[in-house]
């Protein structure tokens, strides 16, 4: 802020800096979509590991070709993923619940899996009134199999209250979201499971007679007597429920089964909740006879637990089991890019720098590969709007050198300098089967990507004797030089096998840079240079919006971009021994006219030297003639 000087005597006043610092931005972060055995559809999910990737997404599966090319792209130097899930006729499990207080049957809650597949229908939910406020709020807890646990307090049915079960649960839960059904009333909460006693007045209920347990649709029926002559009652509703539970403990079980050797008997307000200690959520406690009646439980039965896609059994209202859905199409793999499904559920991520689609180069029916190129249409737009690389795998059914010659020309519609094409298919060990398996080479090129961007910058070439693919174990298609010979003219990148060396990328063009293409992006590193650099440029110049288009606009622009360039210059991203022959940055009154000026324009011409790969070697050797001494 300007100084206002009062006194007489030094005044320090800081000024605003000229220089707002241009970064690069990431250019290794890799999208990937396609089938998975669980997860979030059509959602982008970011990962940095493997783990990561089987935590929320199932991990390897046999169906799923996008599973391996993850692991491949973290094992070959990969550390940020994207994943977008995409799969056909993916279902969520639910479950309903009803209520049943004032003698009536009303289904007041569905719980949906967060997110669709099979592993939904592991989901139970519990339900107790013990609370503070017993006739008024529930408890509510979920688990799921793999150890996943939630539980929520003092939950109400009352819209307006602080604790309302469906602002609380669709708040914080990571396993479902709850709908309240059918407008009920604030009394309306869901039943308890488990078998429950009637409420009890200030004494405790006389347990003296007989106990009749069985299990709901069951023949056998357990007699029990709590209470044998001259034992004392007990005095209060705790010591009630320890000694039934002990006796209920007592009674016989299936073997590996403990619905009753687990059973639980817990004081829930001034009520008892009886629950079977069996894992089968569908069981119904029988608790009848004259000390069954004494205590009530003949109306408060339930099932065990609320299963997810349970069917209409006491208060469990009828659910829909989960579904993992069927391998996509070449249409679900596009989506629709209103909806932001398929592919375009990337259209709002940020930091993405290749796409990788390993499932469209094996399609169902494809033979002609016209779904394939439908899908590799949509994709190159997608990269060409937001500066992304796509790594096009090869068709499944290339299988020799000569197939890609005769049937490479079905994708000339979309030859793109924003994709690559890589050739062949890696024979990896699969882990599920234990046997060699073949797979598409995206995500290992990918990780290799990754690596050189880290180890290099973006500007190395991905490709030589440094890219060589961990736990790669052979090609489809081992190809000799001359063969080799045959591909790399026509921009086809291959993957190449050598002694001692291993399963290594040896081609870096893109699918633009054939020799027939007088292409100036014919080399992967010098157009994902270019994107780097147009995307960097990008979110660092924002400032300039709005801003006085005048002479010192474009100075702060000069300088800034410049000091961009100058890094990129110092790292060896560029041609040349000097900064003036490596790139240039001009904005002055050449490049912005006065007419540019009146329409709200300024243009700032930024050029580079790019490094070009030495793709091939020359070495010429020239025998000296011997010298002749007299």
């Amino acid at each position: 802020m300007p100084v206002t000087p009062t006194y007489p005597g030094v005044y320090i006043e800081e000024l605003p800096s000229r220089v707002r610092t241009v970064a690069a931005v990431s250019t290794s972060v890799t999208a990937f979509v396609g089938y998975t055995s669980r997860g979030p559809v059509n959602e982008a999910v970011t990962i940095t590991s493997f783990a990561d990737f089987e935590r929320r997404f199932g991990g390897l599966a046999g169906a799923s070709a996008v599973s391996y090319a993850v692991q491949q792209f973290f094992l070959n130097g990969g550390t940020v993923a994207v994943i977008v899930r995409v799969a056909k006729g993916a279902g969520h499990a639910t479950a309903g619940i009803y209520s049943r207080a004032d003698a009536g049957k009303k289904r007041v809650l569905t719980l949906r899996a967060r997110e669709p597949g099979t592993w939904g229908n592991g989901l139970r939910v519990s339900v107790d009134h013990g609370t503070p406020t017993p006739d008024a709020t529930f408890n509510l807890q979920l688990s799921h199999p793999s150890g996943q646990r939630e539980s929520y307090a003092d939950l109400s049915m009352d819209a307006d209250h602080e604790r309302y079960v469906a602002a609380v649960v669709n708040g914080s839960s990571r396993l479902v979201t709850l709908t309240v059904d059918n407008d009920p009333e604030p009394i309306q909460r869901p039943d308890p499971v488990g078998t429950n006693s009637a409420k009890f007045a200030g004494t405790v209920p006389d347990p003296s007679g007989e106990l009749e347990v069985s299990v709901l649709g069951g023949s056998t029926v357990h007699k029990l007597t709590l209470l044998k002559s001259g034992d004392p009652k007990p005095a209060n509703l705790i010591e009630l429920a320890l000694l039934l539970e002990n006796k209920l403990r007592t009674l016989p079980d299936t073997p590996g089964d403990r619905t009753y050797g687990a059973a639980t008997v817990t004081v829930r307000g001034h009520r008892l909740q009886v629950v079977a200690g069996t894992s089968d959520a569908g069981v119904v406690l029988k608790l009848e006879g004259s000390v069954g009646n004494n205590l009530g439980f003949g109306a408060g039965r339930n099932v065990t637990a609320y299963a997810f896609g349970g069917v209409d059994t006491e208060a469990q209202a009828p659910g829909r089991p989960g579904e993992d859905g069927a391998l996509p199409g070449h249409t679900e793999l596009i989506g629709n890019e209103g909806a932001k499904t398929g592919l375009y559920a990337l259209r709002d991520v940020d930091d993405v720098g290749l796409l990788a689609l390993p499932e469209a180069a094996a399609l169902p029916g494809d033979t002609d590969l016209t779904r394939m190129v439908d899908v590799l249409g949509h994709a190159t737009r997608l990269c060409r709007s937001k500066r992304m690389f796509l790594l096009v795998d090869a068709p499944a059914a290339w299988s020799s050198v000569d197939a890609v010659r005769a049937n490479l020309h079905r994708l000339g519609s979309v030859r793109s300098d924003h994709a690559a094409l890589y050739f062949p298919r890696l024979q990896l060990l699969d882990p599920l089967s234990g046997r060699l398996r073949a797979f598409p080479p995206s995500g290992a090129v990918a990780g290799v990507m990754a690596r050189t961007d880290a180890e290099r910058g973006v500007w190395k070439a991905p490709a030589g004797t440094e890219t060589r693919l961990n736990s790669v174990q052979g090609l489809t298609v081992p190809m000799t030089d001359p063969e080799n010979g045959l591909l790399n003219p026509l921009a086809v990148n291959c993957v190449r096998s050598f002694p001692v060396i291993g399963p290594v990328v040896w081609g870096a063009r893109t699918l633009d840079g054939a020799d027939a293409t007088p292409s100036q992006w014919k080399y992967v590193p010098v157009r994902r240079t270019a994107l780097m650099i147009e995307e960097s440029l990008y979110r660092g110049t924002k400032w300039v919006v709005f801003e006085p288009n005048d002479e010192r606009l474009w100075a702060q622009i000069r300088l800034n971009v410049g000091a961009f360039m100058h890094s990129l210059f110092e790292r060896g991203a560029f041609q040349g021994t000097s900064a003036r022959d490596a790139y240039f940055v001009k904005c002055d009154k050449d490049t912005t006219t006065q007419n540019d000026i009146n329409s709200g324009v300024v243009n700032v011409l930024v050029g580079f030297a790019p490094l070009k790969p030495a793709e091939f070697v020359i070495i010429k050797i020239e025998q000296l003639a011997g010298q002749i001494e007299v």
